[in-house]
């Protein structure tokens, strides 16, 4: 086979598995809370826009977007990621989690659920960062559903 045909493809594998590999490395330091090995998945001037429940967050640089990070689960006493997933849809890196924890950043010590969806743009490391976060839900709400009005 042509080495010039065969070229692209290796390159293209390649990129897909290094893109990959960082939304993996992501996640990993994420359930670790290992903080210092989560700013290693930024470059340096990554940037965020994070759609939180009080609304748009918008971080500049690894050092600023790994502090937020932290400040959301850092304090936690306990921790437990329910799920996490990595794909890729159109040119993004798809990355996705679902933690349980307690006590809350504000100190609610009941266990909340929070679920993130993130659509990275990167190649070895991430270089944007666009999130979507469901907020610190009570786990087992008990209240009921709004009435229609």
């Amino acid at each position: 086979m042509n080495d010039a045909l065969q070229s692209p493809l290796t390159d293209s594998t390649a990129t897909t598995t290094t893109r990959w590999s960082v939304g993996g490395l992501l996640l990993e330091a994420l359930a670790a809370r290992d903080f210092a090995g989560m700013s290693d998945c930024f470059e340096p001037a990554a940037t965020m826009r994070a759609l939180l429940p009080p609304g748009l967050t918008e971080c500049q640089g690894a050092t600023q977007i790994v502090e937020n990070i932290r400040s959301w689960f850092g304090g936690a006493e306990e921790f437990e990621v329910l799920d996490g997933t990595v794909g890729e849809i159109g040119g993004r890196l798809h990355v996705a989690w679902r933690l349980r924890l307690r006590p809350t950043p504000w100190g609610d010590d009941a266990w909340h659920v929070i679920e993130q969806q993130a659509y990275l743009r990167a190649g070895e490391r991430i270089d944007a960062i666009d999130l979507l976060c469901s907020g610190f839900q009570p786990e087992g709400d008990p209240r009921p559903p709004k009435a229609e009005q």
